[in-house]
């Protein structure tokens, strides 16, 4: 009996410390963890810094999304994770958007709950919605659900023209946007830009497919990526973030009305914004003697309520910066521009600073700042009429003016 009582209170003894061990194992080990994460934050808030000096180029108040200097228009800026890559990332980027704006929305002006009143719904269902407060267009019905832009002209796609769009993937359960090109009586073709990455096609000729460059090692859920192509001689370039990814090199086609769609659900839906057509696109310039008064520019792009310039801007900056090494006696002006949304001196001083913002930007991929002035003119300078949405995205540019 006394030496079974002694076993038990051997082996009582003995849990006991063991407990006591681990608990003390456990409060260490949240001592380190408490270590380690102050290490991380602090790490992480110096890379955030250091990743905002790149993007911050100034402020300035209520501003579209995926416009030029102009229009006031509120909204909440997107959450970090949200964010694709930076301006720095977009270094070698060299996509130039069309000259001439054919339609723009950034559903800045819509209602949630409501569908868009510059879309038509060609199948299935879709309807505005907000993503971490900003609004954006979600398809969430139908196989294929399809909506198409309300441009009155048709056919409006010109040879060349060009397609930009911002889309967002949550997560591995949802499909990524198609772009659904009409190119004859029954001819269609698509572009799909995949939720993993990837760049297919269907119903050309040959159909291709790229994959994003190191995609095994991005994570490539849960932010917004901005979707590019152009069309020019049959030959199709699709561009994704900072990476030109799919070549066509002859497609045999010749697009000349678009929609966006894809396999939508309501748990699943196809997210997008920033929605811009235009005819023109890829201006060659480089390498050629500068004899123009001026380059007038609708692919500088700013984030809203600030004049931070969007990180898919530099295909128009890069092109800028090399005309000046091409021409090395050229000096310009650059001249902000606003659509008449908005008060006159609201207007002037965001025109002001998203040019000198520009300016900030050129000085720093290399231009020599004695090359560069910088003026912002508001709403006084249109050209085209601000009656509807075309005009005022045409009028909302950057312009460099050509010195003595």
């Amino acid at each position: 009996m006394t030496k079974n009582i002694f076993m038990l209170a051997t082996s009582l003894f003995l849990f006991q410390f063991s407990q006591s061990q681990g608990i003390l194992n456990r409060v260490k080990n949240k001592v380190t963890d408490k270590g380690n994460q102050k290490v991380d934050n602090a790490t992480d808030k110096a890379l955030d810094k250091a990743d905002d000096a790149t993007r911050k180029q100034g402020t300035a108040s209520t501003e579209q999304t995926n416009s030029n200097p102009g229009t006031n228009t509120s909204s909440t800026t997107n959450a970090t994770n949200t964010e694709g890559p930076s301006i720095k990332s977009y270094q070698n980027y060299d996509f130039i958007p069309g000259d001439k704006i054919l339609f723009e929305d950034n559903f800045s002006q819509e209602q949630d709950g409501e569908f868009p009143s510059q879309w038509e719904l060609e199948a299935g269902q879709a309807v505005m919605n907000k993503l971490n407060g900003e609004p954006a267009f979600y398809l969430t019905e139908g196989n294929y659900v399809r909506v198409s832009p309300r441009i009155k002209q048709k056919p409006y796609l010109t040879d060349p023209f060009t397609v930009e769009f911002d889309y967002y993937i949550k997560d591995g359960g949802q499909y990524g946007a198609l772009v659904l090109f009409k190119a004859g009586e029954d001819k269609e073709v698509d572009i799909h830009f995949n939720e993993n990455g990837e760049v297919s096609t269907s119903n050309f000729d040959k159909d291709f497919s790229a994959e994003y460059p190191d995609r095994d090692n991005n994570n490539f859920y849960g932010k917004w990526h901005h979707a590019a192509m152009i069309y020019k001689n049959g030959q199709i370039k699709c561009y994704l973030d900072q990476y030109r990814i799919l070549v066509m090199p002859n497609t045999n086609v010749k697009p000349y009305t678009l929609e966006i769609g894809g396999i939508g659900s309501q748990d699943a839906p196809i997210i997008f914004k920033n929605v811009r057509i235009a005819s023109g696109g890829g201006a060659n310039m480089i390498g050629k003697k500068f004899t123009d008064a001026k380059i007038v520019t609708h692919g500088i792009n700013f984030d809203v309520d600030k004049a931070t310039i969007r990180p898919e801007s530099m295909g128009t900056l890069n092109m800028i910066v090399q005309v000046m090494k091409d021409n090395p006696e050229i000096k310009f002006e650059i001249d902000g521009h606003t659509d008449n949304s908005g008060t006159t001196a609201h207007n002037l001083e965001l025109s002001q600073h998203r040019a000198d913002a520009v300016k900030t930007q050129l000085i720093s991929m290399g231009v020599d700042a004695s090359r560069l002035s910088s003026k912002g003119f508001g709403d006084t300078k249109p050209i085209a009429p601000n009656e509807n949405a075309d005009g005022k995205a045409n009028n909302r540019r950057v312009e460099f003016v050509k010195q003595q």
